[in-house]
């Protein structure tokens, strides 16, 4: 039997400028990150239905996650990425994301570096406002 939790939309290369990084200038000028985000989705029903609301709106996740990270400031990627993850599990309501923020040009003689996570809706019920 197929697991019906094996299917996922992703997003993969979505652009957004936002103040990122600890460095002094950094905290002055607006830097490109680049987000891959991978969620959980059963496609079955909304393949038999060919119907947008009976699947999960890849565009709404994607403009709530770049509006979240362009009106954004933090030191780092990681605390960049975990608050967008507990924002699209709050706002989407999927069991877990994946996301992955690139931050390109911030090392020397590396096109980009950058953190890949998960975070799971349990996580989300133990997060405490801030976290």
């Amino acid at each position: 039997m197929i697991d019906p939790h094996s299917d996922r939309i992703f997003l993969h290369g979505l652009t957004a400028e936002c103040i990122i990084g600890f460095i002094d200038w950094e905290r002055r000028v607006k830097q490109t990150v680049v987000l891959d985000i991978e969620l959980p989705v059963d496609c079955r029903h909304a393949a038999r239905t060919d119907a947008v609301a009976d699947t999960l709106d890849y565009k709404k996740v994607a403009k709530r996650a770049l509006a979240f990270v362009e009106a954004s400031e933090f030191k780092l990627v990681e605390t960049l990425a975990h608050r967008l993850a507990l924002v699209i599990l709050g706002d989407f309501g999927v069991e877990w994301v994946r996301i992955t923020v690139n931050k390109p040009g911030a090392i020397r003689s590396s096109r980009d570096v950058g953190v890949v996570i998960e975070r799971t809706r349990a996580e989300l019920a133990g997060a405490a406002p801030g976290s």
